[in-house]
């Protein structure tokens, strides 16, 4: 078993671990951040940023593997930024939704 997963740590290489790790920081930090809406939409639109070119960079990786593609062994991976991708666009939208309903209502005021 630790074999495995000192296998798997020693072929996964630094930057794909950074660019995750990047990820996880940034939306962390936008959760963290929900009373600045503009500040939050910019983190968000730089995790994005952040997600195509690890999406990139993953792509690249499982083409240059050699050997057959067993989506189980190397591409699952490559799912994991496309869902984050898709939630990050639609926490955008919503939040862009809000940000409007509140300057509406201090139109009001």
């Amino acid at each position: 078993m630790l074999n495995k997963i000192a296998s798997f740590i020693e072929n996964f290489e630094i930057e794909y671990v950074i660019y995750f790790l990047l990820v996880a920081v940034l939306s962390l930090w936008s959760l963290i951040t929900f009373k600045k809406r503009k500040f939050q939409l910019k983190i968000g639109r730089l995790n994005l940023f952040v997600n195509f070119v690890a999406l990139g960079f993953l792509t690249y990786w499982l083409l240059i593997l050699p050997g057959e593609i067993n989506f189980s062994e190397k591409g699952i991976g490559l799912v994991i930024p496309v869902i984050s991708i898709v939630f990050i666009v639609l926490a955008q939208k919503a939040i862009k939704r809000d940000d409007e309903l509140v300057k509406s209502a201090d139109r009001f005021r």
